[in-house]
């Protein structure tokens, strides 16, 4: 009787620490996936994914570059006069970089200017007949590297007394307001404006001034009038 009730006590005790195992073991387990749980939202939220971050990229330069030309060549002659003498040498070179990769092309003919300048009765002779040429010269660049220009330049003689000046197969670096001087040097000190050039490819004419003296202003040059650089010239010679 005795070791039948002692039996049934070491049972019960048996049992009852198996049972409290399994509750130790199931909170172990809860304890585990609380803690994976927890570590997981820890790493996300110290993750890249959560924190805020911020970037400030710049405009690529190239179009920097094309805005700051498009404001220039937006503005007047005084204005671009007044800016570029403001200017620093790298916001120079910014507007010269941007000008030198335009480029434009014009195919005037030589008949063309002639029927402008002449009398209808003289048309018929004139454009059936090669002109005289006064003086010519041929294109050189500036000699720097960066600026080149090369083709032919003629003083070409009309009926009524005046010249044209013709720059055939031009081809010079483009620029912001270059324009055609007759001059008496390379430096632009004395010179006489023929207008700006119409395009830095081709073939183009300029009238000259009835009172210019060309053995006075003989020479042809290509300039930037805002920033004061040659482009080109071209020293006439009698033909």
């Amino acid at each position: 009787m005795w070791f039948q009730s002692s039996k049934a006590i070491i049972l019960d005790y048996m049992l009852l620490e198996v049972g409290t195992m399994r509750k130790r073991s199931k909170v172990a387990v809860i304890v585990a996936i609380a803690v994976i749980i927890a570590g997981a939202g820890a790493f996300y939220l110290v993750s890249p994914l959560f924190i805020s971050t911020q970037v400030n990229e710049p405009l690529p330069t190239s179009v920097l570059q094309s805005e700051s030309y498009q404001r220039f060549i937006s503005m007047n002659e005084e204005e671009k006069t007044q800016a570029a003498k403001q200017m620093s040498s790298q916001e120079r070179d910014t507007i010269m970089t941007v000008a030198a990769r335009i480029n434009n092309s014009i195919d005037e003919s030589m008949d063309q200017t002639l029927v402008q300048q002449q009398q209808p009765q003289n048309i018929t002779a004139l454009t059936n007949t090669t002109p005289n040429i006064l003086r010519t010269g041929s294109f050189v660049g500036a000699g720097d590297g960066i600026h080149n220009a090369e083709g032919i330049t003629k003083v070409i003689p009309l009926q009524d007394g005046s010249n044209i000046l013709r720059l055939e197969n031009l081809r010079v670096t483009n620029g912001p307001d270059l324009y055609v001087y007759l001059a008496t040097d390379k430096s632009a000190s004395d010179f006489v404006s023929l207008g700006k050039l119409k395009a830095n490819n081709g073939n183009q004419n300029y009238n000259i001034p009835s009172e210019i003296d060309l053995t006075k202003y003989d020479a042809v040059l290509i300039w930037c009038r805002p920033f004061s650089v040659l482009f080109g010239s071209a020293e006439l010679a009698v033909t």
